[in-house]
């Protein structure tokens, strides 16, 4: 099975890898540097360089348990080594996305007991989290929530990872439990993501090393979904 470097590492942008497989546009390497489409970030691009060539990766899929790079044009690309190259500004962007919506159901579960059910981060800079609330939820409560959250954001809470049997992280009290148990049997161990005194998730993807690189948020709209189910739509502002 390739390494997946970006578990590792967020930050880090290339690698020196080998191509193991290749059918038509499709590249398995034994080695990737590039996040495939899962637990709602979309997928990275970039390219890979061979020689004096560059081959667009324009989409990364997980097939099978293996991570596919799909290229625009893989003329004169050949099995061996190459060098692979995220789009930072793309990869960096779904990073600070996907830590908010750790942030925002890492609060909401402290402050009312409420679960993440889904969400869905969009390449056209905004992003998704559906929450389940035990119960209603004041609506004065949703006029300051923002507020609330952008303060935690500013506080500067670390991120850090750790990976563990399942069945230690199914003894760990708290939602991390009720998201395990979503997971397929055959996973034994997990990745969980913690953000410094507010939460813990077991999570696949990419983000920052601290809170405050998330910068300024809005909360766009909140929806109802279903009974106590609230999507709360949110959009991170463009630094200057």
């Amino acid at each position: 099975m390739e390494k997946e470097l970006f578990l590792e590492d967020s930050y880090q942008t290339s690698c020196e890898t080998f191509i193991e497989e290749m059918n038509e546009n499709k590249v398995i390497l034994n080695q990737t540097v590039f996040y495939p489409t899962g637990g709602g970030q979309p997928f990275d691009t970039g390219i890979l360089k061979q020689g004096n060539n560059e081959f667009k990766v324009i989409k990364v899929k997980r097939e099978q348990g293996k991570i596919i790079h799909y290229l625009e044009d893989a003329t004169n690309l050949s099995v061996g080594e190459v060098t692979a190259q995220i789009d930072w500004d793309r990869r960096y962007r779904f990073m600070k996305y996907h830590t908010l919506l750790h942030v925002i159901a890492g609060h909401l579960y402290n402050e009312f007991g409420a679960l993440a059910t889904s969400n869905e981060i969009y390449e056209d800079n905004r992003a998704r989290i559906d929450i389940k609330f035990e119960g209603d939820v004041p609506e004065d409560y949703l006029v300051v929530m923002e507020k609330e959250i952008q303060q935690i954001i500013e506080e500067d809470h670390l991120i850090s990872t750790r990976i563990l049997p399942r069945e230690e992280v199914e003894n760990i009290p708290g939602s991390i439990k009720t998201v395990i148990n979503l997971l397929p049997p055959s996973i034994q161990m997990i990745r969980l993501v913690a953000i410094s005194d507010l939460d813990e998730q077991a999570c696949g993807g990419t983000h920052v090393q601290s809170t405050k690189e998330i910068g300024s948020f809005s909360i766009d709209k909140i929806k109802n979904k279903g009974p106590h189910v609230k999507r709360i739509s949110i959009t991170i502002a463009n630094k200057k």
